[in-house]
């Protein structure tokens, strides 16, 4: 009797210590953040997601589908240790040029009907959640679908950039994330267009803030988006459209021996949270350690094409242009489309000496052409190829270009996701720098690339120039960038705009448009003003315009809300660039607090906003009385500081 309550004991015990975990559950390092994912009774993967006990995103699906199916009956095989790391990186062109972050991370190992084997890997920062799948195979298998969904209470609100559908608008370059965002609607809203809502999905659930995107995405997964359909504000992942690939064979899925997922990237906390997160490139593959990137220079660059277009990319015009950059102490000159024809390698080479000369890089602008559009725009066909693209590359890296703008970009697909990638690579041999335009949205490769500048993704100010209607909503538009756009990386708007614009009523002040300088983040700050406007400027603004970083060292939320009105400090050395701007009808003024950058006694400090006129502008001394100011903003206007 004895031997065989033993032996029954030492069964008992012998499933306690064996049998597999039922559950995942992780915690931010601060512990304000809780992920727990386990199965449902169908053997579903679920995970939820809490910020200080609160639910933010309530018990939502995970798996994928396709040749291996991970969407129900799965078995939980292991559940890791959790372990904490941290990492430091250095990505000149993101929010903070030296990047230090701690995180917890743990994984989730599950076995299909089929035997088969997914991984999936949590973390969870002091910033947010955010998990990846994995699998592998003994040859290429597709991935048809991801069953991941993000559900939000039925109270929450949403703020949504619409997804293009494939092969629409000009040239049908579309979709290249450039539509007016959506504000402040219910969760669950319908999205305009079949393609559903792009990347970074903005919302607000009780007293959080949550912004939803992807982040190190490889070629062996595809760019994706949320779908069309969100039924009960639970939103689902949408994979490319036809259309979205180099070649017009390629499936609109994945096709890998090794498919990985990007990170599906949860920012959760105050909209200081967000704006100041760097998740994206946190989440991000690192870059190569033994790749020299000292030849990486962040900078401002003068621009002809912004405001004079087409027929002004000419030789003697961007001869001024280059002269322009170099009085504003500025590092770089963009020549833009048809250079090619219009001046010609040998003569660009001229312009190039000139350029030396006068401290002043010269970039180039490049066609990304192929099947994917219309676009007769030059150089055009020069990159497809790999060969040619080395041969290209090699030919203006000798010429002493320094880097390279990449316009029309075929989409999220994965043959897309490759050719970026082979670009950057084949870029990096011949030290250039890269500027995407028309193309996806970041998803951390800054940090894998530090030489990507930034990218567009936006609907930036050359639709102003195009649109009275983008010009009558600017101010909205750019008050709502620092929420969703600019969270996820480098972003090439091409702000300032100082004078009139041929044909368009400007609606936004010159405070304003000076504070886009700081507000806005990208690598490589494209101006659009031209010089003959410039010149006018008083001699405080042109000063501040020198001296303005396009590199920084941090980044605080002072105030705002999306599409409202914004108030960003950013720090390169010592010094605080302090910049607001108001989108909205009425005056408004601020107290701004600014004892975060640690200068006590100061007594005033000194702005430049708007003078009598929305575009004038005034110098003020503002007094400072226990580290706060009061600032006063007009409709559509803004202002700087620099403490």
């Amino acid at each position: 009797m004895k031997q065989t309550i033993l032996f029954s004991i030492m069964c008992f015990l012998s499933v306690a210590v064996f049998a597999a975990p039922k559950k995942l559950v992780l915690t931010s390092p601060d512990g304000t953040i809780a992920v727990e994912a386990s199965l449902n009774p169908s053997g579903t993967l679920i995970y939820e997601i809490k910020k200080n006990g609160a639910t933010v995103i309530e018990p939502s699906k995970m798996g994928l589908d396709g040749d291996f199916s991970f969407v129900s009956g799965l078995k939980i095989a292991s559940v890791s240790k959790v372990k904490l790391f941290t990492e430091s990186y250095y990505s000149p062109n993101e929010k903070r040029t030296n990047r230090s972050f701690t995180f917890r991370e743990a994984t989730i190992k599950l076995k299909n009907k089929a035997g088969k084997t997914l991984i999936v890997d949590f973390r969870a920062t002091n910033e947010g959640a955010a998990f990846r799948y994995s699998t592998k195979a003994p040859k290429a298998i597709a991935v048809k679908s991801e069953q991941t969904t993000f559900r939000l209470n039925a109270s929450a609100r949403a703020w949504l950039h619409p997804h293009a559908d494939a092969e629409t608008g000009w040239a049908e370059t579309q979709p290249s994330y450039e539509e007016q965002y959506e504000y402040d609607m219910p969760v669950g809203t319908k999205a305009p267009q079949k393609a559903g809502w792009s990347f970074p999905a903005l919302f607000k659930t009780g007293n959080n803030w949550v912004l939803i995107t992807e982040a190190g995405l490889t070629p062996d997964f595809v760019g994706t988006r949320l779908a069309q359909e969100s039924p009960n504000g639970e939103y689902s992942i949408g994979f490319p459209q036809k259309g979205e690939m180099v070649d017009d064979n390629d499936p609109n899925y994945v096709i890998s021996k090794n498919p990985a997922s990007p990170w599906r990237v949860i920012v959760v906390g105050s909209l200081a949270t967000v704006v100041e997160s760097q998740m994206v490139s946190d989440m991000a593959p690192a870059a190569d350690k033994k790749a020299d990137f000292s030849w990486v220079k962040p900078g401002k660059s003068s621009w002809s094409w912004g405001l004079l277009k087409d027929d002004y990319t000419i030789f003697p015009v961007q001869q001024k242009f280059i002269e322009y950059a170099s009085k504003m102490n500025w590092q770089y000159c963009l020549i833009d489309a048809d250079w090619d024809k219009k001046i010609g390698y040998e003569k660009v080479a001229e312009l190039i000496a000139q350029a030396n000369s006068q401290n002043v890089g010269v970039l180039l602008w490049y066609n990304s052409s192929g099947v994917w559009n219309s676009t007769t725009y030059s150089p055009k066909g020069a990159l497809v190829e790999r060969d040619a693209r080395r041969k290209e590359f090699e030919r203006i890296s000798k010429m002493g270009v320094k880097g390279v703008k990449v316009d029309f970009w075929p989409g999220d697909g994965q043959s897309s996701i490759q050719y970026y990638y082979d670009m950057l690579k084949d870029a990096a041999d011949y030290k250039l720098m890269i500027n995407f335009h028309g193309t996806t949205v970041p998803r951390g490769w800054s940090r894998t690339f530090p030489h990507l500048m930034t990218m567009e993704s936006i609907r930036g100010y050359e639709f102003i120039t195009f649109n009275q209607s983008d010009a009558d909503m600017a101010a909205k538009h750019l008050t709502m960038m620092s929420f969703a756009r600019n969270v996820v990386g480098p972003m090439d708007y091409t702000p300032l705009c100082l004078g009139d614009i041929p044909g368009k009523k400007r609606r936004t002040g010159n405070g304003l448009e000076l504070a886009t300088t700081v507000v806005l983040q990208s690598g490589v700050q494209h101006f659009v003003e031209i010089p003959e406007v410039m010149e006018k400027q008083p001699e405080y603004v042109k000063e501040f315009l020198r001296e303005v970083p396009a590199q920084w060292d941090d980044v605080k939320l002072l105030d705002g809300y999306p599409g409202k009105y914004v108030v960003i400090a950013r720090r390169s050395g010592s010094k605080w660039y302090v910049a607001g701007i108001n989108s909205g009808k009425e005056k408004r003024t601020f107290v701004l607090d600014l004892s975060f950058a640690g200068k006590s006694g100061l007594s005033s400090a000194t702005i430049i906003t708007e003078g009598d006129t929305k575009q004038s502008f005034s110098q003020k001394e503002l007094q400072v009385q226990n580290n706060r100011i009061e600032v006063e903003i007009l409709p559509e206007g803004g202002f700087v500081t620099v403490i």
